[in-house]
């Protein structure tokens, strides 16, 4: 499913003017200007998000991306402005992007040998990395599709976004220790995911 945006038109700097606050406002109360120029804005770090989740699935991406403009401005009457509006959008993304990848682990269990070289972690990997990174990607993409939500949402925010755990625990409203505890589940998860693929130990380290 696709969702139509007007969200076209040269990209503007990712980080909010002055007059941030107003446009969140004017965008609020249905000005479609504002709301454009807000969705400009908030865009390429939506997609970047999407995209370290979701790999080399142009199509899955796109309606991601798409899914995270419109949640995000159906919750501007809502949003109370305690967290920057790029990071709150990139909270929706890594939610609507999990989403997403829930559904293609469900429809296949088939591996993604088919998905590019977006790194989670690192847009520019040396060669000397590229084989432990596609591993990493790998083993990530398919443990946030079997954990659960929580555990997957706090974990993609802690690798992904490069939050602290008091960030995660903003974005989630959740308490810090919340965040602490999914996290830990998630590594645990991943540790045995990785103890039953020797080959995947190097691959990437559970205790970072």
């Amino acid at each position: 499913m696709t969702y139509a945006y007007a969200v076209e038109g040269p990209v503007v700097p990712t980080s909010l003017p002055v007059s941030g606050a107003d446009l969140v406002r004017r965008a609020a109360s249905g000005d479609a200007e504002a709301s454009a120029a807000l969705l400009r804005t908030i865009r390429p770090g939506v997609v970047a998000v999407v995209r370290r989740i979701l790999g080399g699935r142009p199509a899955d991406a796109d309606d991601a991306v798409q899914q995270t403009l419109v949640a995000f401005v159906r919750a501007l009457p809502a949003y109370r402005g305690e967290a920057d509006p790029a990071a709150y959008a990139k909270t929706i993304a890594v939610r609507s992007a999990l989403a997403i990848r829930r559904g293609i682990h469900r429809a296949s269990d088939r591996n993604e040998s088919d998905c590019d070289a977006s790194a989670l972690k690192s847009d520019h990997p040396s060669p000397s990395d590229d084989a432990t990174s596609e591993r990493r990607r790998m083993l990530l993409r398919q443990l946030l599709a079997e954990i659960p939500t929580e555990q997957a949402e706090a974990l993609a925010m802690r690798v992904v976004l490069g939050w602290s755990l008091d960030e995660i625990a903003a974005g989630a409203s959740v308490p810090r220790n919340t965040v602490r505890s999914r996290i830990r589940l998630a590594k645990e998860a991943l540790r045995k995911k990785i103890e039953a693929r020797p080959d995947l130990y190097g691959a990437l380290d559970p205790d970072a």
